[in-house]
């Protein structure tokens, strides 16, 4: 088995470039160079107006975003100004005025808070039915079902609360619970007691809710 010097020696060394073959090699170059340039003018001669087009679009386009951009957060500067001007003067009807000017989490906040300096339940009701997010519509439900559960029918209660009767709604066991005490409050312990043992046996359940469901039994 030859070894790994005798195959070395068998490997021929690359012959060195004459003047000739360099001066040669360097011809090629400066000749592709020279079709390439004049490949990219003619594409330039012939597509620029597309080309350009292309980069003003593209410039507008990236313009257009940042003022939007800009836009969007001197509105969001300009309502976190007015919402903390509102809330340092306790002014219900500029929290109110927001509140129809805005949309989405940002108005629910500021109607209740509205509602909150001056108890107008005409806010709640409107938080209630209008609400851009569920969190604060099933707030307000929860708010009128304590202003004013005493004054409804048993069945009335239970379904102005039937649509918190699910775990998407952040109040669903207060809701549950509440739904338990109406029931007890109108002789009907059977049915109660259905709702408060299952949110005794409902390891989800809040620590609080659940001592108090276990108190109501």
């Amino acid at each position: 088995m030859a070894t790994i010097l005798e195959r070395n020696k068998k490997v021929k060394t690359p012959e060195k470039k004459t003047y000739a073959e360099h001066a040669q090699d360097a011809l090629y170059r400066e000749v592709w160079e020279d079709v390439n340039n004049e490949k990219t003018q003619q594409f330039l001669k012939k597509y620029w107006r597309y080309i350009v087009g292309a980069a003003l679009g593209i410039m507008i386009i990236v313009c257009a975003i940042q003022i939007g951009q800009r836009m969007y957060y001197a509105s969001k500067i300009a309502t976190a100004t007015v919402y903390e001007t509102a809330i340092a003067n306790v002014d219900a009807n500029a929290l109110a005025n927001l509140a129809h000017d805005k949309g989405g989490a940002t108005s629910d906040l500021a109607l209740f808070q509205s509602y909150l300096i001056d108890h107008d339940i005409k806010k709640l009701e409107d938080l209630a039915e209008n609400g851009h997010t569920r969190d604060f519509k099933d707030l307000a439900r929860l708010h009128l079902a304590t202003i004013n559960g005493d004054k409804m029918e048993l069945d009335e209660f239970v379904k102005f609360l039937s649509d918190m009767d699910t775990k998407k709604s952040p109040f669903y066991y207060t809701a549950r619970l509440m739904v338990a005490q109406k029931y007890l409050a109108a002789g009907d312990v059977e049915s109660a007691n259905k709702i408060l043992d299952a949110i005794i046996n409902d390891k989800d359940a809040p620590a609080s809710i659940s001592a108090t469901a276990q108190t109501l039994k």
